[in-house]
Order: structure tokens, then sequence, then C-alpha cells
């Protein structure tokens, strides 16, 4: 029978239950579970893909075409679960559905309520994802306990854990011990509070994970114990850390993945973790470092890239190196000025991104990376501009542009999505989810992937126009990666070039510290390339000392 972890937070938001939920999975893992997690967001939202990225963050979107949240991202890569369509539910969402039923007449002239019907398509929501081939399901409800919108969640968690018994239910509730540095001490006070608020409706908390910048001595943990209702070993630390993927080593040190197997009634066995020590080891150990660009549109919020950051991490975990990345707004180069300050990096990255700003800026900084040779990696929007750079300077098609930026450039490089296709064999105005993409022998994607066709995740709404497909390739633009029918171009290289590839898709959202992309593990490896020529140059133009007699 499948069990449930219901992963709840107070205090305040971004303390990190997504990678909490992830950490535990991936402890779970360990221990020889099949595990998946649920993401639960009170927004009223039917998904956050109309939702700015500078409050949002990235949409992290699954091989169903599915738009979530990104904390779905950390779920995959912690673990070997493969977020779907399930794994995400908004407010938005769930009354939709119910909304949607009530106009069919589904519930036969009943008012329709908050409890029962929004509160059973919420645990119709969760119960779906188990299955005799999964153990344990976590569920990460969004919000703080106290927020209004989050009360249903919570309502359908307590009823179901009600429902299937304490040993196949738990709640584990990640609260906020903030050091006052004026006392010099921790507080409680605060993870008092938010666990009264939860079980004010119900819930009382099994275990209580406290987030905070330093250990909780002994005598605190009982006090939090004592006022919180739960026994002293159930109060655990989500101590700060410099790398997140340190985290379930530090759960597990703490020995939370052996309590969450007892309460479930779940056999412990033996736990595996000599691959997340290595990694442990790794990130603490020595090592050079490569300096990367990324210029984009949202860089002044870092988690509208939190898939690309650590795509960039796994990869320089494969090359034991440090990936040192900046993030430089690309209005910057617009004019054509400051880029020679991009000399001094080992690659250059364009992520993708809607609308118009900013789009002149990363098309000089595309062309500075081709012409100084400099490895260059554009995702989406990023492929598209070098497409667009490409017509412009080498192909002589001065005018060209993307009809996103221009109603009616004269040579549409760029088309939308909807004046390809029948837009609705593609599910909206929007290409989303896998596709299939086979690759040219010989290219740096080729190579790159050891496989002659691939799937990867997309989520764009225009294209490059194969009209003019020869007429760039005629000038040593080459197309590495197709769709099948032969209608989509997936990938861009340029063979006289150390590095240079464009993607239409989003491979950042399939990698994992373990099993890092390959576009991002060779791109770093050119970056470094470029780092150690640089730094043998430098080494051999440097004057010598002569030696003293």
């Amino acid at each position: 029978m499948t069990k449930y972890i219901f992963v709840t937070g107070g205090v305040l938001s971004s303390l990190g239950k997504g990678l909490a939920a992830a950490s535990i999975g991936a402890l779970l893992e360990s221990r020889g579970y099949n595990i998946t997690i649920q993401k639960l967001d009170p927004y009223i939202n039917v998904d956050p893909g109309t939702m700015s990225p500078f409050q949002h963050g990235e949409v992290f979107v699954t091989d169903d075409g599915a738009e979530t949240d990104l904390d779905l991202g950390h779920y995959e890569r912690f673990t070997n679960m493969s977020a779907t369509q399930q794994h995400n539910w908004t407010t938005g969402r769930i009354y939709q559905k119910v909304i949607n039923k009530e106009r069919r007449g589904d519930y036969l002239g009943n008012t329709v309520q908050v409890i029962p019907h929004i509160t059973d398509e919420i645990k119709n929501s969760i119960t779906k994802l188990a299955s005799p081939e999964t153990d344990i399901v976590l569920v990460e409800i969004g919000g703080t306990v106290g927020d209004i919108e989050s009360l249903p969640f919570l309502e359908a968690i307590r009823q179901l854990r009600l429902e299937v018994g304490p040993s196949d239910a738990i709640n584990l509730h990640l609260t906020y011990v903030p050091y006052m540095r004026a006392a010099g001490e921790l507080k409680s006070k605060p993870t008092q509070h938010s666990v009264k608020e939860l079980r004010s409706i119900g819930i009382q908390p099994d275990i209580i994970l406290c987030r905070s910048e330093y250990d909780l001595p002994d005598d605190l943990r009982r006090k939090v114990a004592l006022f919180c209702n739960v026994p002293t070993d159930a109060v655990k630390v989500a101590i700060d850390v410099d790398n997140i993927y340190k985290v379930p080593l530090k759960l597990a040190d703490q020995n939370l993945d052996s309590l969450v197997c007892q309460l479930l009634n779940l056999d412990a066995g033996k736990i595996d973790l000599r691959k997340w020590r290595d990694l442990s080891a790794l990130i603490d150990s020595d090592r050079a470092e490569v300096n990367l660009a990324i210029i984009g549109k949202y860089v002044d919020y870092p988690d509208s890239y939190k898939s690309i950051s650590e795509a960039f991490t796994h990869a320089g975990f494969h090359h034991r190196v440090r990936v040192k990345v900046e993030w430089l707004e690309s209005a910057r180069f617009e004019k054509g000025q400051h880029l020679e300050e991009l000399a001094r990096f080992d690659g250059i990255m364009i992520p993708g991104g809607f609308g118009s700003r900013g789009v002149e800026g990363m098309i000089r900084a595309i062309q500075y990376a081709r012409e100084a040779h400099i490895p260059f990696f554009g995702i989406c929007l990023g492929m598209q501009l070098a497409s667009v750079e490409f017509a412009r300077n080498v192909a002589g098609l001065e005018s060209a542009n993307s009809s996103e930026f221009e109603d009616d450039p004269r040579y549409k490089i760029i088309y939308k999505l909807r004046e390809l296709v029948d837009i609705d064999e593609m599910g909206g105005t929007m290409r989303l989810g896998a596709y299939h993409c086979e690759l040219e022998p010989g290219s740096l994607a080729r190579k790159a992937y050891g496989a002659e066709a691939v799937s990867e995740r997309h989520r764009h709404r225009y294209e490059f126009n194969i009209e003019f497909k020869k007429s760039l390739e005629a000038k040593g633009l080459t197309f590495s990666g197709i769709s099948p029918d032969g209608m989509f171009m997936e990938i861009i290289e340029l063979r006289n070039h150390p590095w240079f590839l464009g993607c239409q898709f989003h491979p950042e959202f399939k990698s994992k510290p373990f099993e890092p992309h390959p576009l991002f593990r060779d791109f770093v490896g050119a970056a470094l390339k470029r780092h150690k020529s640089q730094a043998d140059t430098q080494k051999a133009d440097s004057p010598k000392e002569e030696a003293v007699s």
C-alpha cells in the first residue's frame, strides 16, 4: 500500500520545502523505495505559464508538456522520478476542474462547496499518484500555514491522513528558527506559533524540521518538542549549506529517513549514500574555475534561470571544475558598447525568454562570441537570435529578424508557431513538452549525445523559417538537429568555431547532478579548454625572472 508524507511550511516562504521534499525522496530511494513527489500550489493561476519570472521564477516543463512550479525541477534532479501533469496542481486548476464538473451536471444538482467538493478533488489529485509500483508519495503544500488560500489543501491532507490511517501518512512541518544577533541566541517562538496555527486546523506534525543558520542545541530541541507536542527525536534541523546537494547528507546524519521509515512502519533496510558522499567530497575539493557569462532578460532574479544554473553546476561536477556564472543584463550591449568585456569569459550563453526587450544586445553579444571564437551556447531564444545574427552578418540579410520583434520583417528568419502549423495539433500557441530530434553524423550535438536521435523538452511559440535553411547552410551554418518530419530546425552549429551551438529546446530541464546534460557538459568542456589555453598563453608571455648568480 502506498504511504504518504505531507510537507508543510510555516513562518515565511522560501524556507526550502521543495529541497527538503526532494532530499527526503533521495534518501528513501537510497533505501530502495520507489517514490514520487507532488507540489500543490495555492495560487489561483491554472499554472505558472503566464506568471512573470520576476515573481515566480522559472517555469519547469515536463515531458508531457505541463508548465509547472520550479520545485519539480528539484524533485527530478534529486531523484529518479519523472514529473507529469499530475505532479503539480494549483487552486486555479482544482477549481477549474470542479466548475467543469458542475457545468456538466456531475454533482446532480447539489450545492457545490469547498468541503467536500474542492477538498475531494484535491484528495483525488494526490491519490492518483498511488500505484503498486509507488511505495511513497511525498506531497509539498505551497505557501505558508496561516495563508487563507492554503486552507483547502491543508484541510484535504487532514482528511486524507484520517482516511488512510496514521501508519500510512505522516506530516512534516518545515519552520524557521531565527538567530537574533543582538541577543546572541536562537529563537523558537516563530516555530511554536507556526505549529500552533497548524494544530488549530487539525494537523499535528509528526516531524518538525527547523530551518536555521546554526545547529540547534539540545535544550532548544527539547523546548520545541515540548511546546509543539512531538518527541525530541522528531525535531530535526535543516541547517544552511553552501551547496544544495549537501542537504540529503545533512538530513541523513540526523537519521531523518530512519525516523520516517519508523513512523510509516517501513523496513528501514540498508542505505547506500556513497554517491552523495563522493559528491559532497568533490564539492569541498579544490577545483579550477571556469568563468561563463549568461546574457539574459531576467538576470536580477536568478530563480528565473534555476535549471540552467543547476545544469552548469552538474557540468562542473563532471569536469571537476567550479563553474562561475556572471549574469549580465542584455540591454547593456544594445548599442554595441561594453562588448570588449566579454573577452574575459571562457564561454557565453544566451538563455530563453519572451518579448523584444534586450534582444539587440543579445544579438551583438552573439556576434562577438562568433567572431572572437569564444564558446557559445544558445537555448530557445538564444538559438533563434543566433540564426538572426548569422543571417544579418554572414549571409548578408541585413534586415533579418523574428516576427516576435517585428510585425513583418523583410527576411522573416523566425516565424510564430501558428503561422507554420495548425495550432490545434500543438495544444494552443506553444510547442510544449518532449519532441524527438534526429542528429547529423559528425556534428557537435551527435558527439555530445552519442546517439542518432534524442527527445528534449520544448517551451516556445516561434520556429526557424525553413525557407532560409539552404541559404544559411550555403554560408556555413549547420542544422545538426532536425525533427523527424524535417519541419522543425532543432539545433544549429558552426563548424569553423571552437564550440558554437544553439538549440530550440530546453536541455537544462533534463540535467541531473550525477547525469549532467550532454550539451551543458560539452559546452563547459569547451570553456575549460579555452581557459587552459589562455592560462598557458599568459604563462608563456609573462617575463621570466633572471637567475641570480
